[in-house]
């Protein structure tokens, strides 16, 4: 049940944008709005926020640090950003993601700028 939202964050990572968007159906939501950034409905509305946060710099890591299956297709994750602009100093956060997953497509991803925010949000999530 990790495999998929394991090789998700490895796509982010990589900037194939294909590769990263195969994970997504029309319908998913990907929700960034807990970092004032959004919420991005739909396969295209996902690529467009994709290719200008991490096309926004000339290097881009993702790396995962934490992944638990909740059961019910939710997924919690905790991964780091490390990203760099030609001008600028070295960006690095942390974050957590909230993944429920069907038919083998993340059809709704809800990041979080806290994580101990999200650990229990998944938990009341998988519980429900």
């Amino acid at each position: 049940p990790l495999e998929l939202p394991c090789r998700s964050f490895a796509a982010a990572g990589s900037g194939d944008y294909d590769l990263m968007m195969s994970f997504y159906g029309r319908d998913s939501v990907f929700d960034m709005s807990a970092w004032g950034l959004g919420v991005h409905s739909g396969t295209a509305a996902i690529r467009t926020f994709f290719e200008h946060w991490i096309g926004a710099f000339d290097e881009f890591e993702m790396e995962l640090e934490e992944t638990v299956c909740l059961g019910g297709g939710i997924v919690f994750a905790v991964a780091r950003h490390s990203a760099r602009t030609a001008r600028s100093s070295h960006l690095r956060l942390r974050h957590a993601a909230i993944s429920a997953w069907v038919e083998g497509k993340a059809v709704r991803v809800t990041n979080y700028r806290d994580i101990d925010e999200a650990r229990t949000v998944a938990v009341t999530i998988a519980e429900s």
